[in-house]
């Protein structure tokens, strides 16, 4: 009898066990797969120096521009290192959606007014997909181009367009790089000294030093430069600032020019050469 009632008992506990792992399994469908982890911003500020970040505004957030750059650190006194003669910008930005930020921009160079628009296609994933894809497009309309100066000039002389695809890729709490293809073309040009079309392959990165600051390095170069021009590949390097509701970014350049049609193609400044520029500035973005 004892014997029989052990058995009994061990039976019920076996079941016990079959019925509790079949409870878990239904639990488990029902759930569905994990949710995929989305890694944090590779970048803390919208750009990286000039060049574009792989990061986006938020849905409904609106971030207020304002970018400055100096004239030549060169010159010395004679221009006071460049605060005689600055360039500015000034715009905003929309989160349209979190993966769609619109923007426009107005220059002192040439009184361009740029709009442009950013589209993130993946997320680098913490245990999934490496990196993050994102597009970046933008229309420049030249506005210092007088029509009684060039009767025949027609609307569509004023454009030039760039797009451009860039990875990046976070590597570690402190490291995150990026890689740029960039594509550049302008209706109007000077034939001698640049091209209608132009191909870039460009790189960046952050490192960050401490909670709230990091440093920046951008290059891009010219797949297929014309020969004789004045124009060298733009190389920046920059300060990330954290405080509180913005990022504030100070940067040294080898341009002057902001909108990325001539930043990356009428940049003539060199950090080697001292016949030629090299130009202090700043970006803050303020949200709201």
């Amino acid at each position: 009898m004892k014997q029989l009632t052990i058995s009994l008992l061990a039976l019920f506990a076996l079941g016990q066990v079959y019925a509790q792992d079949d409870l878990l399994n239904e639990l488990e469908k029902s759930a569905g797969p994990a949710e995929k982890q989305i890694e944090q911003a590779a970048f803390k500020g919208l750009q990286i120096c000039n060049m574009q970040s792989t990061k986006l505004a938020a849905k409904g957030e609106w971030y207020f521009v304002v970018s400055h750059r100096f004239g030549n650190l060169k010159e010395g006194t004679n221009n006071f290192f460049g605060l005689d003669n600055a360039y500015t910008k000034i715009g905003g930005l929309y989160g349209a959606t979190n993966w769609w930020t619109l923007s426009t921009s107005r220059h002192t160079y040439k009184k361009n007014y740029e709009l442009g628009s950013k589209l993130k296609f993946a997320n680098q994933e913490v245990d999934g997909f490496p990196i993050t894809i994102v597009a970046y497009n933008t229309v420049d309309i030249n506005s210092e181009i007088k029509k009684e100066l060039n009767p025949n000039l027609k609307f569509s002389d004023r454009l030039s367009f760039s797009s451009q695809l860039i990875l990046s890729r976070k590597i570690n709490k402190s490291v995150s790089v990026e890689l740029n293809s960039i594509y550049i073309h302008k209706n109007l040009y000077e034939p001698i000294e640049e091209k209608k079309d132009e191909i870039l392959v460009a790189a960046g990165g952050r490192c960050k030093v401490s909670k709230r600051l990091s440093v920046n390095v951008e290059y891009a170069a010219r797949t297929n430069p014309l020969k004789g021009s004045p124009y060298d590949n733009p190389l920046a390097l920059g300060l990330d600032i954290e405080t509180g509701g913005h990022v504030f970014q100070l940067l040294f350049a080898t341009s002057q020019a902001m909108n990325d049609v001539a930043y990356y193609t009428n940049g003539s400044g060199s950090w080697t050469d001292n016949t030629k520029g090299l130009y202090f500035g700043f970006n803050m973005y303020r949200v709201f």
